[in-house]
């Protein structure tokens, strides 16, 4: 049976209320008891009870992790890097899956009910709204991966998408492509939306260059290939931005079937730069995200907020880069 309380306050011939203090955040103990608390509890092997210090403390250390779209390898990375982040700081995350979840009211009932002391709402797709939702109810969120804003209601830790549609067409530019396409995720997406915008509007500049543009119906594998296959039924584009790393994989696989060859038929650039696209069968061509320094971004203002739940919203945006691969023919 699990060591009580009771019996490290007799070990140690101390009062439970010193041994409740010794393993509570904050509280008044001196350095000599503590020793001698933590020495007793050491020997029995005690572990203080999570969910009886919250009593105490009226803080769960429970982080509301909450995505919608699991379907996206990428998202393998981004649990790993939150989860450990999180533990590491003394948190406990709380993984919520929203796929299919539009109402933001729904999402913050279910939160509470766990009484978690913060939200981490991890999602390129979801509008700011939602995770103001979390903020209008009293608790404190950051939205990571969230859409960029220069005056945001709640914190944003992410990247510009606007900028990475922009990035992927002066790149096309740059290798002589004259007939390219946007490829992008769900049409409702803010990422999606944003990394458009960006991409018509550089593409705006080259009226020598015949533009087009379509949308997958996820961010998946599955709904990147079907597109791609919708479009091959009529003469392709000489290169795809495609909104996403794991749509351009399913777009490759189109291709492939399909007897084209890339580069040399088919251009293709994605957005993320996850594992899967550094293997040696995908090779891809793409515009890295720094999801690592993002997350500790993330968790970093999750901290501080937990402190200082007033603390005003700011947007922290991280820079974006092209990984040269091998599915572009290379610059002239």
């Amino acid at each position: 049976m699990a060591v009580t309380l009771k019996e490290v306050a007799e070990k140690a011939g101390v009062s439970r209320s010193a041994v409740s203090r010794t393993f509570t955040d904050g509280a008044s103990v001196s350095e000599k008891m503590r020793r001698k608390v933590e020495k007793a509890a050491q020997e029995l092997g005690y572990s203080p009870n999570a969910l009886a210090s919250s009593l105490t403390t009226g803080r769960t250390k429970l982080i509301g992790l909450v995505s919608n779209n699991f379907h996206n390898p990428i998202f393998l990375q981004v649990f790993d890097l939150f989860t450990r982040g999180l533990q590491d700081r003394g948190l406990r995350p709380l993984l919520v899956n929203l796929t299919d979840e539009t109402d933001p009211a729904t999402s913050v009932r279910m939160l509470r009910q766990y009484s978690v002391d913060g939200v981490v709402v991890a999602s390129s797709t979801l509008p700011p709204g939602f995770a103001k939702a979390f903020r209008d109810a009293g608790v404190p969120v950051v939205h990571s991966f969230g859409r960029y804003s220069a005056a945001p209601q709640v914190h944003v830790v992410g990247i510009d998408n606007v900028e990475c549609g922009r990035m992927a067409a002066r790149t096309l530019v740059e290798r002589g492509y004259k007939k390219v396409a946007f490829l992008g995720g769900p049409e409702s997406a803010t990422s999606t939306q944003d990394r458009y915008t960006g991409f018509m509007s550089e593409m705006a500049a080259h009226p020598d260059v015949k533009t087009t543009y379509s949308f997958a119906k996820a961010y998946s594998f599955e709904a990147g290939r079907q597109e791609m296959l919708r479009l091959l039924k009529s003469a392709p584009a000489d290169a795809y931005f495609c909104g996403d790393d794991v749509l351009s994989i399913g777009v490759l696989s189109a291709l492939q079937d399909s007897g084209l060859q890339v580069p040399e038929d088919v251009g293709v650039i994605g957005l993320n730069d996850m594992e899967m696209a550094r293997w040696e069968s995908i090779d891809l061509t793409t515009i890295h995200q720094p999801i690592r320094q993002i997350i500790t971004s993330t968790i970093e203002l999750m901290v501080a907020m937990l402190d200082e739940p007033d603390r005003y919203p700011e947007a922290r945006i991280f820079p974006c880069s092209v990984v040269e691969r091998g599915t572009l023919r290379p610059a002239p």
